[in-house]
């Protein structure tokens, strides 16, 4: 159980990071917030036939729920990867890389097979604006890991 609750803890750390470096980037180059996670909530929402409301209502809570399911692939990832990496030492590199590649599949694999975003029409803009972030959260949610475990 322990290795679970430290796994949400290094997740939660990698998310919070990644939020930081993402808002970070927005500041420095002036962008605004990607549309991404809200399309996303808007499809399965349509999908499953879920009124969000209307308006501005709306907007709020397709904002919401795109912010909270950043929260559970954050979440998703940690857990992955304390599952994986319990009772075995695991190098910095490895564990790094590892943890940003599960968050980065955990958001990007659903947003394509929802045809929301397709990564292989990114720039190489939109690949270092994602990229970075994951490598972030991996960085820190290692760190976070290592630090509890």
């Amino acid at each position: 159980m322990r290795t679970l609750v430290n796994g949400l803890i290094a997740g939660a750390v990698g998310t919070s990071a990644l939020n930081a470096v993402t808002y970070l980037d927005m500041l420095i180059r002036a962008r605004g917030a990607s549309s991404t996670p809200n399309d996303a909530v808007q499809k399965m929402a349509d999908d499953v036939h879920v009124n969000l409301g209307e308006g501005e209502r709306a907007d709020n809570r397709r904002e919401a729920v795109g912010a909270l399911l950043g929260f559970g692939t954050g979440a998703g990832a940690g857990l992955c990867y304390a599952a994986a990496a319990h009772e075995r030492p695991v190098p910095w590199p490895v564990g790094m890389l590892a943890l940003g590649t599960l968050a980065m599949l955990g958001s990007n694999v659903p947003l394509a097979a929802l045809g929301v975003t397709d990564p292989r029409e990114w720039s190489l803009s939109g690949w270092v604006s994602d990229v970075v972030p994951h490598l972030v959260f991996g960085a820190a949610a290692y760190a976070a890991y290592e630090r509890l475990d």
